[in-house]
């Protein structure tokens, strides 16, 4: 049993679930946690927007079994002489609306650095003691893809028959492991449906906030679960970042790397190439690449550089 018990335990007598949720109400589980997979920042900036900060906390996980606190530490307030706060990092479950009032839960928070298994198993008791219809896991990765196309979804599941969308390849890769694809494997294991979208952020992008990212994988949500989200706050913000990278595209090379990839982009949306890159003497290089957008990331971090 997780130490989130102060909440509920599927232990106990009672209905731990009793006045939160209307009778026989199953909701989904959306988690969005920001670590490996996160790139352009999309799982936080999604969770951000979904998170309402009145909504109760119905669980909450002991973050210290969990994180690596000299690899990520945790901002504090150091006021002239001493110091007057202390941004404590937190995992929580929050029971949450959306726009027609239909409930679900969101975890949001730091992915796990240690105990990954404790995790996942903790969340098996949430998911048990809400009897939550469907987990969804919210992600990205970078890729050298162009940011002036449509962004490609991976979507995956815990059985086959839970993807709804055809995605772009095929085959079998060993990739890095994360919590999010843990407890995705491990909830299919327990015979819980668990599906998850991750985003491919181009990755001269990765590294900023990149809300066009958030907004894909919070439709593909939206589609797969019906939930009603309001993202016109995040396609404000989408414009401003999107003129922004034009801005500095355009002072770096005038387009020229960025037509690259758009070249990579359509070769291979057209089946014509089984991979993201096309002929070595057409397109640039990893390399080129990244010396051609080194000093765009660089002004990207420095707003007051901008103008």
């Amino acid at each position: 049993m997780g130490r989130f018990s102060q909440y509920f335990s599927r232990d106990r007598d009672d209905d731990a679930t009793d006045g939160l949720l209307p009778p026989g109400s199953r909701p989904v589980l959306v988690h969005a946690l920001d670590g490996f997979l996160g790139a352009g920042s999309a799982p936080r900036l999604a969770a951000e927007h979904l998170k309402d900060d009145d909504a109760p906390v119905v669980a909450s996980f002991d973050v210290d079994d969990f994180y690596d606190y000299r690899a990520r530490r945790p901002p504090m307030v150091f006021d002239r002489d001493r110091y007057t706060s202390y941004d404590a990092p937190r995992l929580d479950v929050r029971l949450q609306h959306d726009a027609a009032g239909t409930p679900y839960l969101l975890l949001t928070g730091p992915e796990p650095d240690y105990r990954w298994e404790q995790f996942v198993g903790e969340v098996h008791d949430v998911v048990d003691s809400f009897d939550v219809s469907l987990s969804v896991g919210l992600g990205a990765v970078p890729m050298g893809v162009p940011h002036t196309r449509p962004l490609m979804i991976t979507s995956h599941a815990s059985r086959p028959e839970l993807v709804d969308r055809k995605n772009l390849w095929s085959g079998q890769l060993v990739v890095p492991g994360s919590a999010q694809a843990l407890l995705e494997l491990r909830l299919g294991e327990w015979e819980h449906d668990a599906v998850g979208y991750v985003v491919h952020v181009p990755q001269y992008l990765a590294q900023i906030d990149y809300p066009t990212a958030a907004i894909s994988l919070l439709e593909a949500l939206s589609h797969r679960t019906g939930l009603q989200l309001d993202l016109e706050p995040l396609r404000l913000k989408q414009a401003d970042t999107l003129a922004d990278i034009e801005k500095q595209i355009a002072l770096q090379d005038g387009g020229e790397v960025l037509a690259g990839l758009e070249a990579q982009y359509d070769v291979f949306t057209r089946g014509a190439e089984d991979s993201l890159l096309a002929d070595d003497e057409e397109i640039p290089s990893a390399d080129e690449l990244g010396q051609q957008f080194e000093r765009f990331l660089a002004r990207m971090d420095r707003p007051d550089d901008r103008d």
